[in-house]
């Protein structure tokens, strides 16, 4: 299985649902249960962007241009890992 792809449709199959139940949300029709659904994919959904926004940050400091990095020195990167952060601790300047 391509695991790109795999994960592509998570991604895209996680953001239907959650459009979903806030539809019904709005409409007033939504369980509970739902609603706590909805709670867990907007914090999915919320960690898949700040991953990927790292993950442009970094590519662009790799490349030598300049990004807005918070440190906290100059030689570390604190990236929090549990708020969907970078996977690796610092990025590579080669």
């Amino acid at each position: 299985m391509n695991q790109q792809l795999y994960y592509c449709t998570i991604g895209k199959v996680t953001v239907e649902k959650l459009d979903s139940i806030q539809s019904k949300m709005r409409d007033d029709t939504a369980t509970d249960e739902e609603r706590q659904f909805a709670t867990l994919l907007q914090e999915i959904s919320a960690l898949a962007k700040n991953r990927l926004s790292v993950a442009e940050n970094e590519s662009d400091f790799s490349k030598g241009e300049a990004v807005w990095v918070e440190r906290t020195s100059a030689s570390h990167f604190p990236h929090i890992r549990l708020h969907g952060g970078a996977l690796e601790d610092d990025p590579d300047r080669s």
